[in-house]
C-alpha cells in the first residue's frame, strides 16, 4: 500500500473525532450529539452550505472548482446498534447497550476527512458530504431524498468497512454488491385449550413446525442451484404458559435476494407454503410482507471511477474481489435509484489481526482504514466530477 498523504494535524482531528463518535454511540433517528459533533467538525472548514437534513443528519457542500460542473455527493452513515459493546477499548461505548458495531464511527469520520481533502484540492464541481441518519433502520436514505437536498446531484459514492479485508485493500466491482432485504410476518390461528386436553382447541404448534421446516427449504428446492437467496426466521412467538396451548404462532423473518425475479418468488413462495401447511392442519394463515430495501447494484461507469481512484491513491495492488455474496442490506440502494454511483468495501484489518463479524459485540475498525477511506472517497469524488 502507498503512503496516504494526509497531514499529520488532520489524522489527529480524524482519530479525535471518531473516538469521540464510538464512546457516544447512538440509535437511529437518536444521533444528535452525533449530529451536533459532526456539524461542529465540519463548520471548522468552512463549506459553502452546511445544515442539518432529516432531522439528526448533517450535509456540507464543498465548493468546486467549476460552478457548473456536475455534483458530486460522497455519503457515510452514522448510527450504532443496540448491542453492549465487549471491545475492551479504551474509548468502548460509555452508553451501555448501544455501540458502534457496524463502524459507522469510522464511516461518518472517513466522510469528514474527505471533506478536509477536497478542501485543499477540489473537484471540478461541488461535492456534497453527506452524513446520513438510521442506516440499521433502512429509513435514513429515504428521509434524506425525501428533502430534496440531493435533487441536483448526478453521482454518489460511499463506502463500508469489512474485516474480511486487510487495510489498504478496497472492493470496488460493479454488480450486485448488497441484497434486498425484505420482511415477513405469518401468524397461524388455531383455539387454546388446557394442554392436558388438547383434543378440546386446535393447537397451531405442530403446523408452526412443518412451516418452518417448509420455509427453510424455498431456496434449496425452489431456486436454481447457485442463485443467492436467503430465507430466515428471526422470531417465533407463541403461548403465555406451559399447561396452555396457544391459540396462535406468530413468524417472523426476512428475505434476501439479489434480483427482481428471485424477490418476487421468494414472497409468493412464504405465502403459498403458509396457506397450504395451514390448511392441512386446520388452521387458518394471516400472511404479511414488509417491503424493504432493493439490491445494491454498482454501474459500471461509475464504479471504473472509483476503481482508478483506488489505484490512484493506493497502487494497482489495492484492488480486492469480493470473496462471498453479501446478502446483508444496505440502503445506499436508495440513492442508486435515484443517480448513478458506486458502493465500496474497504479493509478494516489491522496486520495481523483476526475476522470479527459485523453487528457483533467485539467488532472494531482499524484505525488506519480512516484514512484510506478519507483518500479514497475524496479522489472517487474528483475522477468522478472530471468524467460525469
Amino acid at each position: 500500500m502507498r503512503p496516504i498523504l494526509i497531514p499529520d494535524e488532520v489524522r489527529e482531528r480524524l482519530l479525535t473525532l471518531r473516538r469521540d463518535l464510538h464512546r457516544s454511540p447512538e440509535l437511529a433517528f437518536e444521533e444528535e450529539r452525533t449530529a451536533d459533533r459532526l456539524y461542529e467538525e465540519l463548520a471548522t472548514l468552512e463549506p459553502a452550505e452546511l445544515s442539518r437534513v432529516a432531522g439528526t443528519g448533517v450535509i456540507a457542500r464543498i465548493k468546486g472548482a467549476d460552478p457548473g460542473a456536475p455534483i458530486v455527493v460522497v455519503r457515510g452513515d452514522i448510527d450504532a446498534l443496540p448491542i453492549q459493546e465487549e471491545t475492551g477499548l479504551d474509548y468502548t461505548s460509555m452508553n451501555p447497550g448501544i455501540m458502534h458495531a457496524c463502524g459507522h464511527d469510522v464511516h461518518a469520520t472517513w466522510a469528514v476527512g474527505a471533506a478536509f481533502l477536497l478542501k485543499s484540492e477540489s473537484a471540478r464541481g461541488d461535492v456534497l458530504i453527506l452524513l446520513q441518519p438510521a442506516e440499521e433502520s433502512g429509513k435514513g436514505a429515504a428521509a434524506v431524498l425525501e428533502t430534496g437536498v440531493l435533487d441536483e446531484a448526478s453521482a454518489v459514492f460511499g463506502a463500508h468497512v469489512d474485516r474480511r479485508y486487510r487495510v489498504g485493500q478496497v472492493v470496488a466491482q460493479p454488480g450486485s454488491l448488497a441484497a434486498a432485504a425484505d420482511t415477513f410476518c405469518i401468524e397461524l390461528l388455531g383455539s387454546a385449550c388446557h394442554a392436558a386436553r388438547p383434543h378440546e382447541g386446535l393447537d397451531p404448534t405442530p403446523g408452526a413446525g412443518a412451516l418452518i421446516e417448509g420455509l427453510h427449504s424455498i431456496v434449496s428446492r425452489r431456486l436454481k442451484p447457485g442463485t443467492p437467496a436467503v430465507v430466515s426466521i428471526g422470531i417465533v412467538r407463541a403461548g403465555t404458559a406451559s399447561n396452555i396451548i396457544p391459540d396462535k404462532v406468530r413468524l417472523e423473518g426476512t428475505l434476501r435476494s439479489m434480483d427482481p425475479e428471485t424477490r418476487t418468488l421468494l414472497k409468493l413462495e412464504v405465502q403459498r407454503r403458509a396457506e397450504s401447511i395451514a390448511k392441512a392442519h386446520g388452521l387458518e394463515a394471516r400472511v404479511s410482507f414488509g417491503v424493504g430495501l432493493p439490491a445494491v447494484v454498482n454501474e459500471a461507469e461509475p464504479t471504473e471511477w472509483a476503481r482508478q481512484a483506488v489505484v490512484s491513491v493506493l497502487g494497482d495492488d489495492a484492488l480486492a474481489t469480493l470473496d462471498s455474496i453479501n446478502m446483508a442490506g444496505e440502503d445506499f440502494a436508495c440513492y442508486l435509484e435515484k443517480m448513478t454511483g458506486c458502493f465500496l468495501r474497504i479493509g478494516a484489518r489491522e496486520d495481523g489481526g483476526e475476522f470479527i463479524p459485523l453487528h457483533t459485540p467485539r467488532f472494531v475498525a482499524a484505525d488506519e482504514s480512516i484514512f484510506v477511506g478519507s483518500a479514497v472517497l475524496a479522489e472517487t469524488a474528483r475522477v468522478s466530477s472530471h468524467n460525469l
